[in-house]
């Protein structure tokens, strides 16, 4: 028979990139007293990875749970950036309702859209909390209309349209439910979860059924699984078997370890958990999301949706250029394999397959922020490789066709630069679906357009809209090819002596384009400095010196004036190398280079190429 566990609630947080997500969870940390009062709290507790920090976006969905008047709360904070969407979707399956944030300014933004179509699909309800209501230039009334029509876009049925309405500043640490109300504490939301959010089921009696719906890791203990207990209950050293919807073959007994569950931001071990429960298993090696852990007696997976395939690829190699080995701890190919064998235990939307070489391998991912990251954690742990560049992943259909990924790319730029953006994205095969004036001097732009359109275009696009512009995609299936792309006009400047860049030979250079080094860098045959004026490559000595004559001293060389060089990002370099360079990533440098180094090789490669 099932029953209600009155005692506990789960639900997680969908919001759009920076509305306000993570720094609403630390609020109802600290006010429901998790934290000790004179203890110290980092800012944005819960994204725990540097590069979460750095950028303000989060990776992983998170667990953390807080007690208000005798109940529990899980609360699952969930990324919002449709790279991720991988994470979200399983993360929907363990709560039984979802808080909307959206910031009051910004108003409901694609990426909440994807998210929300989700949450509305699996029939959650929604509580919205309009965030950020203190900003001098915040429009809450205007936003709540906005989200009013974007649950009506999305079909969402009448009780979810009669979803309650908070405003909020999870900064000052206040939410409320009328805009005139003083501005006191968070129970208005702790309140309006508990009156609102239904209470998990499940039945006590009937056998054990455990959807794992997130994996983490950890050194010590091997993989944890972390689901919600949906029927029966869990104890530790409690025999069970391990199926999967997706899997009908799969069958194994196993024997649960240890068993946690989450308080604050800890995990605390328990001896058994009841229905409702979020729970963390672990002691199991081999288990995967999407399996089921039941009883022996009645094996019965629960069914839950495919994780989304990866669209795009790149090969990950060992660095093999003339400073290789000089900067990073970790360079050979088994330490490359290893790294990226470990990325799988806890990444389920990602790829890595080895390839003809041992040297290479070949991984796939959801998007190129998705792969970005994961380059940029390796190369803070010491690792030194290269990459190619990103390439999409085509499928075919039954008549043989050529099918690639597609996108819907919804842009926001202020009225000066639409035709910009409209030029630019109609010749990466974009075609425009829609436009509409947003207020405030803004134009939103929609475009259907194929993913690899989109490789290597952020950088332009904030260069075209002098950094004002707003771009965010989702994607939106597979569709037949639709025909080559040339990524860049313009060709590099390559270096055909290996040395250090010296200002006089760096001088002679700026006038041919763009330079990416300044003096005194390292360089060798090959590797590219700079972007050139002109469609094609040119070769030129940065590390050519001037002749010293009796009359021309070397001081004179002091009065020459060089631009200073334009130094790129991690994406930046993704985005401008082309499909026969790659980039060297070391722990200190960033060297983009030509895939044949010989000048004499590469041209014959061109010629066989143009020829073929």
């Amino acid at each position: 028979m099932k029953m209600k566990r009155e005692d506990v609630r789960n639900v997680a947080i969908i919001a759009h990139v920076d509305h306000g997500k993570t720094t609403l969870v630390d609020q109802l940390l600290r006010q429901s007293g998790v934290f000790r009062a004179n203890q110290e709290v980092v800012d944005r507790v819960m994204d725990s990875n540097d590069i979460e920090r750095e950028r303000g976006i989060t990776i992983l969905s998170k667990n953390t749970a807080v007690n208000y008047n005798g109940t529990k709360i899980n609360i699952i904070d969930t990324p919002g950036h449709a790279d991720f969407g991988g994470e979200v979707e399983r993360v929907l399956k363990m709560v039984n309702g979802v808080i909307l944030l959206v910031d009051a300014y910004e108003g409901a933004m694609p990426q909440t859209k994807f998210v929300l179509r989700k949450a509305l699909e699996l029939d959650l309800p929604v509580i919205v909390c309009i965030n950020k209501i203190d900003r001098p230039e915040a429009r809450p009334e205007e936003v709540v209309d906005e989200v009013l029509e974007l649950l009506m876009d999305l079909d969402a049925s009448d009780e979810q349209l009669d979803c309650p309405f908070l405003y909020a500043s999870a900064r000052s640490g206040y939410a409320k439910k009328n805009l005139d109300d003083p501005n006191v504490d968070m129970k208005p939301l702790f309140q309006t979860i508990l009156d609102y959010i239904p209470a998990p089921e499940g039945d006590p009696d009937a056998e054990t059924q455990v959807l794992i719906s997130t994996i983490d890791y950890n050194e010590y203990v091997g993989r944890i699984g972390v689901g919600k207990i949906d029927n029966g209950y869990l104890k530790v050293n409690q025999d069970c078997v391990i199926v999967n919807h997706h899997e009908p073959d799969k069958f194994r007994k196993v024997k649960i370890g240890k068993l946690y569950e989450f308080e604050g931001l800890n995990k605390v071990e328990v001896q058994e958990a009841k229905i409702g429960s979020i729970v963390a298993i672990s002691g199991i090696a081999d288990i995967h999301i999407g399996d089921t852990l039941c009883s022996p007696e009645k094996p019965e997976a629960i069914p839950f949706q495919k994780i989304s395939e990866p669209t795009i690829s790149m090969d990950f190699m060992v660095n093999d250029s003339p400073l290789a080995g000089q900067e990073g701890k970790f360079i050979t190919s088994r330490h490359i394999r290893e790294r990226l064998m470990r990325e799988l235990n806890t990444d389920v939307s990602l790829r890595v397959e080895e390839t003809d070489s041992a040297d290479c391998f070949k991984v796939s991912g959801r998007g190129e922020l998705h792969l970005s990251v994961l380059i940029e954690n390796m190369r803070r742990e010491g690792f030194e490789f290269a990459v190619s560049k990103a390439e999409v992943l085509y499928k075919y259909d039954e008549r043989n066709r050529k099918l690639e990924p597609m996108e819907i790319a919804y842009v926001d730029v202020p009225d000066d630069f639409t035709g910009a953006v409209i030029q630019k994205l109609t010749s990466r095969k974009g075609e425009l679906q829609g436009m509409s004036p947003i207020g405030g001097g803004y134009t939103r732009l929609e475009f259907s357009i194929p993913s690899r359109g989109l490789i290597g275009y952020r950088g332009e696009f904030m260069t075209d809209t002098k950094g004002n512009g707003i771009l965010n995609t989702s994607f939106d299936g597979y569709a037949p090819f639709k025909g080559e792309l040339s990524y860049r006009k313009q060709g590099s400047l390559i270096a055909f002596e290996a040395g250090e860049s010296i200002t006089y030979g760096l001088f002679n250079a700026q006038e041919r384009g763009t330079l990416f080094i300044g003096p005194g860098v390292k360089v060798y045959s090959g590797m590219i400095v700079g972007q050139s004026a002109k469609p094609e490559d040119i070769e030129l000595n940065v590390c050519k010196t001037k002749k010293l004559t009796n009359t021309r001293s070397s001081s004179a060389d002091e009065a020459l004036r060089l631009v200073p060089p334009k130094i790129m990002s991690l994406e930046q370099c993704l985005d401008y190398i082309d499909t026969d360079e790659l980039l060297e990533i070391t722990p200190t440098s960033l060297r983009i280079r030509k895939k044949i180094l010989d000048p004499t090789l590469r041209k014959r490669a061109m010629i066989s190429r143009k020829n073929s």
